[in-house]
């Protein structure tokens, strides 16, 4: 893990394509910007953890139905 201290109005690119902008910074929360091709998307790491689970639990279901 790359860790890296920014402040605010600070950018960070990652692959010459996506600039992530350091928005505010208020006690321990962060607020980022984002801004690349529409072809990238930026999913929060919890939405994304439930989405995997939830296609795993159906798929587990459809498993079952066809026993």
């Amino acid at each position: 893990m790359l860790v890296l201290t920014r402040r605010v109005g600070d950018q960070i690119v990652i692959n010459d394509e996506i600039q992530v902008t350091v928005v505010s910074i208020s006690g321990s929360k962060v607020r980022l910007g984002f801004n690349g091709p529409r072809s990238s998307s930026v999913v929060r790491a919890e939405l994304l953890t439930r989405q995997r689970e939830a296609a795993s639990s159906a798929l587990a279901l459809n498993q079952q139905d066809r026993h």
